[in-house]
């Protein structure tokens, strides 16, 4: 029995606990499913709940005020621009990068190239958030098997193996979290690079939480990919790190948690079975090592998961 409530990180922070209790001989198998009819819901006027989620608890002190959840990633997000120089040109690289890796995915939900300047001149959600700097509203589902060592030869594909994950949690309200520029994921990521023994140098995959173009950037940094302060120039190198393959929530599927896709996308990278954009390593063979990343909340929790062939 787990009341874990880690929001995007749930996926990732679930499969660690299923890990766990496979390794402890608690279970031999353990199915992580997640459906959701979120766009459906928006079109059918349908309404999934009576209750905001930030009008009780510590949070009903910040909703009178217009704190919104957008506005709090929003918020994060000018403190990195005041802090390290990061622009908005930077930001919007990302949504840029996501729509041309979605491009290439039969199953995204958005596929029409975008630019820059289409990302910057849309519509004000929350300053700096742009619509398109924005996660996408989608239906969709997915799911992932875990399984006990012995059952693998049993399995009809190649295993992928779980080598290291970690979690970690930081705040509830904004006034608790001591600096907008570190996410969780600093510790997440910290944790599962040890136990998993490797570096984020050896990772040829990153699947990372993007509900705003903020978040992929800063967990990047925290993850270690590259320093604090450096995930603006590092999200617009041509050649660098593949991040969401198959487009993120940016453009691929967003309905309304995504952690579970990033490790399904971290699987297909790893067996070669990519429906879109598939990774290949300089010497053309499939990828060794992926890392996913789910953040829940704004930036409140974090887990970490490092996936490999061998």
């Amino acid at each position: 029995m787990d009341s874990t409530a880690v929001g995007g990180a749930t996926w990732e922070v679930m499969a660690a606990h299923a890990a766990d209790a496979i390794a402890a001989g608690h279970a031999n198998a353990v199915l992580l499913v997640y459906g959701s009819t979120a766009r459906a819901d928006i079109r059918a006027r349908r309404r999934t709940s009576n209750l905001s989620f930030g009008s009780r608890g510590p949070l009903q002190f910040e909703v009178p005020y217009g704190h919104t959840l957008i506005a709090k990633y929003a918020m994060a997000a000018r403190r990195h621009m005041h802090e390290y120089g990061t622009t908005l040109e930077q930001l919007a690289e990302v949504a840029v990068r996501a729509r041309a890796n979605a491009a290439l995915n039969p199953e995204a939900m958005f596929r029409e190239p975008i630019t820059v300047d289409e990302v910057l001149d849309g519509p004000m959600i929350a300053d700096p958030f742009t619509k398109l700097h924005c996660c996408i509203r989608s239906d969709g589902g997915c799911a992932v098997l875990l399984v006990a060592e012995e059952y693998v030869k049993d399995c009809r594909k190649a295993p992928v193996w779980v080598l290291g994950t970690g979690e970690h949690v930081s705040h509830t309200t904004m006034s608790e979290w001591e600096d907008f520029t570190v996410s969780p994921a600093a510790v997440s990521g910290r944790l599962a690079f040890e136990r998993a023994g490797v570096r984020p140098a050896d990772i040829d995959v990153a699947e990372i939480y993007d509900a705003f173009t903020y978040m992929t950037l800063v967990t990047l940094e925290d993850l270690g990919f590259c320093a604090k302060g450096e995930g603006g120039a590092f999200v617009q190198e041509k050649d660098g790190l593949p991040v969401n393959t198959d487009g993120g929530g940016l453009s691929a599927c967003h309905p309304g948690m995504r952690g579970l896709f990033l490790l399904v996308e971290a699987v297909r990278q790893l067996r070669g079975e990519a429906p879109g954009l598939q990774v290949r390593r300089a010497d053309g063979s499939l990828p060794e090592l992926a890392v996913a990343s789910g953040t829940g909340g704004w930036f409140c929790s974090s887990g970490t998961v490092v996936l490999g062939r061998s």
